[in-house]
């Protein structure tokens, strides 16, 4: 990054980080994209999920994957792919397929089709003895509520199996999981679960500017965030550090905000 002297910006950890987490979705960015888009913006993403079916569709996702990779960046299939591998009772087809691509991360969901949580806690389990596992937690279907009661014992329980973090579910529109239909966060469901479960776990979907914001001021410039499109992500890092209307002030000594416009 460039050097520089500006002073009083939040602290940001170095990859591999626990924190301060940032999963950038690929719906299908070409050889190319992902070459300018790590060229730029690279030394911020932790991850990058090939979202939904994008990569058994996408032409050259193999040389993408190594791309991601030679930037440090995890890479792993979404996990509605991974459903329908499942559900088509072809899991060890997945495995054939995510080794074919060399990926070392992986993502388990349940969002779009039924399954027994013991039977995800199952696979998280499996998978966890060779892959680095996300883990989604909430429905992608509109309407769905889940009680925090159940999100966060599903989260637990997903942890305990073997997951490095939990997804907060947003889907990419970011209007279901832990959102409303107008894509406002559920405050109250956010703020149980982070009664149990810590916050360094969990890895919030947050696809809009608003509820990125929202995040930020929150729980702060480490908050982990999730379905970042690739040109939101250094947008998204000057919000974390303040560098950004919406947040400017947010992490300013209290001397400073006595200058904040009215």
């Amino acid at each position: 990054m460039t050097a520089h002297n500006l002073t009083l910006l939040p602290d940001r950890p170095n990859k591999p980080r626990q924190s301060g987490i940032a999963m950038v979705m690929d719906k299908g960015l070409s050889l190319r994209e992902a070459e300018d888009f790590t060229e730029t913006a690279g030394h911020l993403a932790d991850f990058v999920k090939l979202g939904f079916g994008t990569s058994l569709v996408g032409m050259k996702v193999k040389e993408k994957v190594k791309v991601y990779h030679d930037a440090n960046i995890r890479v792993y299939a979404g996990g509605t792919l991974f459903e329908a591998f499942v559900i088509r009772n072809q899991f060890d087809d997945y495995l054939r397929y995510i080794d074919q691509l060399g990926l070392d991360t992986v993502e388990v969901s349940d969002g779009s089709m039924v399954m027994n949580h013991d039977v995800k806690c199952e696979f998280i389990a499996r998978l966890a003895k060779n892959y680095t596992v996300l883990s989604e937690v909430g429905s992608k279907e509109s309407g769905v509520q889940i009680t925090p009661g159940k999100w966060i014992k599903m989260m637990q329980a997903e942890l305990d199996a073997g997951a490095f973090k939990v997804i907060g579910e947003a889907r990419e529109s970011g209007t279901v999981g832990i959102y409303s239909a107008t894509g406002k966060a559920d405050t109250s469901l956010v703020s149980k679960i982070l009664t149990k479960i810590p916050g360094d776990k969990i890895l919030w979907e947050a696809p809009l500017k608003p509820q990125q914001i929202w995040f930020i001021k929150h729980f702060g410039a480490n908050v982990n965030l999730g379905n970042i499109a690739p040109a939101e992500l250094i947008p998204l890092e000057t919000l974390r550090l303040g560098l950004r209307g919406d947040t400017f002030f947010s992490f300013l000594p209290e001397q400073y905000k006595g200058l904040q416009p009215k």
